[in-house]
């Protein structure tokens, strides 16, 4: 399934890009594609402009075009200050192609970002055939929310969250690729209900000490790829969350960051689900946390079908964890006698070094349990000569062959 799932994907990326090129250097195409400058619509690009009205007015002519294509320019050597922002679908073209050339920026104070909704700054929702590509930068100018995540003064006891930096909606067949993200306030990215999505070629960096800076959030969506990317932040490089399914990730550089991950899944016992995931050939380097599941105890639902394959760890804290008592800050941590049910994950042809003693972890549910936990070829030694490394399972169910360290406490 997952491979004729990837073949799909390399015929749709090998014929959106031909039709972009065809249109671009093409004549007797331009029937077919509309052009929009941004700058013909009032921006100005002077990084202190606010140039979000003119982004609307222009991105409302080219969702309403009749056009195959319709081509949103952003050009080169311009710095767009973008306020919140929502640029909303469905679009009558059957492909809306943002050609990111120059740079957006957002709000520098967290003041600018009064009488909107923060949880967002720019989003995008129900646009089918959207793709973003491009050579320029997305700057969320993220520091001013790490100390302290809300807008003016908090009631005591207040949580606040800041804005991701792109969130993406019920986008499907979803493009992106070649542009950099850097410093957003909360997540690089978000995608939600989206089908039928290839992220490619892009970089997302951020400090290794900017809290919850993951770099791609994967919620409920399904035939996604995120292939040959460079992610470096203070999180989650990529977290594929509940209702996801047939996601591949290829050819990722990650580190720094919270390496990998499944989840969190059953949160506040929420019934969540997970399947169908491929992650291979990529390396994270000193990373919190190398490839993970994670769940929280009294959930219910299912991760399954997971396989990790290829992956190659630079002195990164705790390579390989299941962690079913997930509890991140270790308050009001209670034992439940529902979990999420854990299957048929494999690990295979990793190598790498730790520099943690506990190499591989599977702790898993008391109760529940996890089964058909496959580990083969794994190769995992410490990062300082001398010191040693270990496995530990708990209530793990599998098998294990070629493994370094052993990894004898698999139950049958």
């Amino acid at each position: 399934m997952l491979l004729k799932s990837t073949a799909k994907f390399d015929i749709m990326e090998f014929f959106f890009t031909v039709l972009i090129i065809l249109s671009v250097i093409t004549p007797g195409l331009s029937s077919t594609t509309t052009s929009f400058n941004v700058l013909q619509y009032g921006a100005v690009g002077n990084g202190q402009t606010n140039d979000s009205p003119a982004f609307l007015k222009a991105w409302k002519a080219a969702c309403q075009s009749n056009s195959h294509i319709s081509r949103l320019i952003i050009p080169a050597k311009r710095t767009f200050l973008l306020k919140p922002t929502t640029f909303s679908g469905p679009c009558k073209s059957n492909y809306t192609y943002i050609q990111l050339s120059g740079n957006i920026i957002a709000p520098k104070t967290k003041s600018e970002y009064s009488g909107f909704h923060t949880n967002t700054w720019l989003g995008f929702s129900f646009v089918n055939g959207l793709a973003i590509s491009g050579k320029g930068t997305i700057d969320g100018r993220g520091s001013a929310w790490w100390q302290q995540p809300c807008v003016g003064n908090p009631l005591p006891g207040a949580t606040c969250r800041p804005p991701t930096a792109v969130t993406f909606n019920r986008c499907n067949r979803l493009q992106l690729k070649g542009y950099t993200s850097i410093n957003p306030a909360r997540s690089h990215m978000t995608l939600t209900s989206c089908k039928k999505g290839i992220i490619s070629n892009i970089r997302l960096i951020a400090p290794g000490t900017s809290p919850n800076t993951d770099g791609i959030d994967i919620s409920g969506s399904t035939d996604i790829q995120v292939l040959n990317s460079f992610i470096a932040t203070g999180d989650d490089c990529i977290a594929i969350s509940a209702g996801s399914s047939k996601i591949k990730i290829t050819g990722i550089t990650c580190g720094p960051g919270h390496g990998i991950s499944i989840g969190s899944l059953g949160t506040r016992g929420e019934t969540d689900i997970v399947e169908d995931v491929h992650v291979e050939n990529c390396t994270l380097t000193e990373t919190l946390t190398g490839v993970r599941i994670k769940t929280w105890q009294g959930g219910a639902g299912y991760a399954r079908r997971i396989t990790f394959e290829k992956i190659r760890f630079v002195r990164a804290n705790n390579p390989i964890i299941i962690d079913q008592f997930y509890c991140p800050h270790r308050s009001d941590c209670q034992n439940q006698t529902r979990a999420i049910k854990i299957s048929d994950v494999t690990y295979k042809g990793i190598v790498g070094t730790s520099l943690t003693d506990k190499a591989i972890n599977l702790s898993c549910d008391q109760n529940v349990g996890c089964s058909n936990i496959v580990l083969d070829h794994v190769y995992i030694t410490p990062s300082v000569p001398g010191q040693k490394v270990f496995s530990y399972c708990h209530n793990a169910h599998g098998i294990a062959t070629h493994t370094k360290p052993s990894v004898k406490c698999l139950l049958k």
